[in-house]
């Protein structure tokens, strides 16, 4: 009879994952379920490109798996007991990321972004979400990252400081200030848009 693997936290999944036994495909599964929808999110919104974003989310839970599946000793298993599983899945994701920008020698862009807290006076959904992606696009990568873990993925400061590498300060900083940018960036737009209803 199939185990439900549901019932378990990301504590015991990780454990199974250590384990090598029958339940490694299954423990692996359910984490997958779990999380690649916010990986996957994540990957769209610095990537332009879908089949590029595609990629980097596959080799996501591929080094994920390898990273956790590759030493089988308590030490390890001690280490996974503070685990944050979305945000290591995140720390995977956004270093392959900065690794194929630095590749490219360009700046990776925000598709599809769907959520920005904002006062809509009105103005068409669509084509305020347009404005929005054009912001986002011209923000630096640190606080388009940032913005973006926190307003749509819901990350904490603390989850975004520990998947950037970063102090908790430094990410409130980041987020704020890439409200303030984009803010600004908008305001001419949003102005014409007024005038124009």
């Amino acid at each position: 009879m199939s185990q439900n693997f549901k019932i378990y936290s990301d504590y015991e999944l990780m454990q199974f994952l250590k384990e090598s036994s029958n339940n490694t495909e299954l423990a692996f599964r359910e984490i997958y379920n779990r999380y690649a929808s916010t990986v996957h999110a994540y990957c769209m919104r610095v990537f332009n490109n879908p089949e590029q974003s595609e990629d980097v989310f596959q080799e996501t839970f591929i080094r994920f798996y390898q990273s956790v599946t590759k030493e089988k000793n308590e030490d390890t298993i001690e280490l996974v007991k503070n685990f944050n599983v979305p945000g290591f899945l995140i720390t995977i994701a956004r270093n392959y990321c900065l690794n194929l920008k630095r590749k490219e020698k360009k700046e990776v862009s925000v598709e599809n972004y769907d959520y920005f807290e904002f006062e809509h006076h009105g103005y068409e959904r669509k084509e305020l979400l347009e404005l929005i992606k054009t912001a986002l696009e011209l923000l630096e990568f640190d606080y388009r990252e940032a913005f973006v873990l926190r307003e749509y993925s819901g990350m904490s400061y603390e989850e975004i400081a520990e998947s950037t590498k970063t102090s908790t300060a430094n990410a409130k900083a980041r987020v704020f200030r890439a409200k303030l940018k984009i803010k600004e960036i908008l305001k001419p737009y949003l102005l014409d848009l007024q005038n124009k209803s």
